[in-house]
């Protein structure tokens, strides 16, 4: 049975920036009220002002299309959005309009626009927002942050969260894999692979978060400071020589953390989530072994931050946070065994 659609074209506006179950609910909203439904999506010029890690305006467009490519019953185009407003207040066949709570100004002030213009005021469809796991708006800027999915939810369980976890046997192949890119060099000049890791960064990243008292070292020997530092005193199993010893007074904040081998536990977890939301640089101190860190420190920095660590006898492995690596490490993790 076809359904005759009340409204003729409804507008939609936004950035879209790492399509979420949000996203999908305006374009619904929209689909189940017109015929036709236009998509304004925010040019790179402007998107970038907002973060300089929003998606490229052509993939956050690829995804709008996926989507409507499986929504068949939606007659979806999409649009380059220039300025505020778009075409929204001269538009000549839109009669509604698409907002959240935070947008409905924006409409009204395209209606009275559009009044001024000699048209008729849009339709204004509220649509809800979308409460997150963590209680908060399921947002695009949540998602970049490392707060959540793109379904709201965290990337770390609340079981995981409470308890110590420790690496199942199925998962040594798996870690001894580098997840990342391998810069090498001599074991002796450790800093020539370190340089050729920092050379290959983009010119936007994140915050530089280094794992292991090598690498730390490594980069203090550079004269740069890591955001975030993890050491444990030891390198290939042993104790460190007094001289390759991280001078941890170049830091502005020290956190310690136990966690044994093989294991990760809520203490490690507390002190990479505190690092990570702290303005200074931090070094952990972990008392134990700081090897699986990553796998935390993936699933909660924001996206675009780097982390380095070292690949014995090999060089550095450098790895950008993003959604497909905090997927992957959540995929990990979840072979871990809990210990209640």
């Amino acid at each position: 049975m076809v359904t005759t659609k009340q409204l003729q074209c409804c507008l939609v506006g936004g950035t879209f920036d790492r399509f979420h179950s949000g996203h999908s609910l305006l374009l619904s909203a929209a689909c189940r009220e017109s015929s036709r439904v236009e998509v304004h999506v925010t040019i790179d010029e402007m998107a970038s002002k907002k973060s300089p890690f929003v998606e490229d305006y052509e993939t956050r467009v690829e995804h709008i299309l996926n989507w409507a490519s499986n929504h068949g019953d939606c007659n979806i185009h999409v649009f380059p959005l220039v300025d505020k407003y778009g075409p929204a207040p001269s538009h000549k066949t839109a009669d509604c309009i698409v907002a959240t709570q935070e947008t409905i100004g924006n409409c009204e002030q395209i209606n009275d626009s559009r009044i001024k213009n000699s048209l008729s005021e849009l339709k204004i469809i509220i649509v809800p927002h979308i409460v997150d796991s963590c209680g908060g708006i399921l947002s695009s800027s949540r998602i970049r942050s490392g707060a959540v999915d793109r379904d709201g939810n965290p990337w770390i369980t609340e079981i995981q969260r409470s308890n110590s976890i420790k690496m199942a046997p199925v998962l040594d192949n798996e870690l001894k894999t580098p997840m990342g890119n391998i810069f090498s060099g001599p074991g002796d000049l450790p800093e020539v692979a370190m340089s050729s890791a920092l050379e290959s960064l983009p010119e936007k990243r994140g915050s530089i978060i280094a794992v292991g008292d090598v690498t730390v070292k490594t980069l203090l020997d550079m004269e740069i400071i890591p955001d975030i530092g993890l050491i444990d005193g030891m390198t290939k199993r042993t104790l460190l020589e007094e001289s390759d010893i991280v001078d941890v007074k170049v830091f502005d904040e020290v956190k310690n953390a136990k966690n044994p081998a093989g294991y990760l536990t809520p203490s490690l977890l507390q002190a990479i989530e505190e690092s990570i939301t702290s303005q200074n640089s931090v070094v952990i101190n972990v008392e134990g072994e700081e090897d699986l860190a990553p796998l935390y420190i993936h699933c909660l920095a924001p996206i675009g931050s780097v982390v380095l660590y070292g690949q014995p006898n090999v060089g550095v492995v450098s790895q950008i946070s993003t959604l497909a690596v905090k997927e992957r490490c959540r995929e990990l993790l979840s072979m871990f065994e809990v210990m209640q």
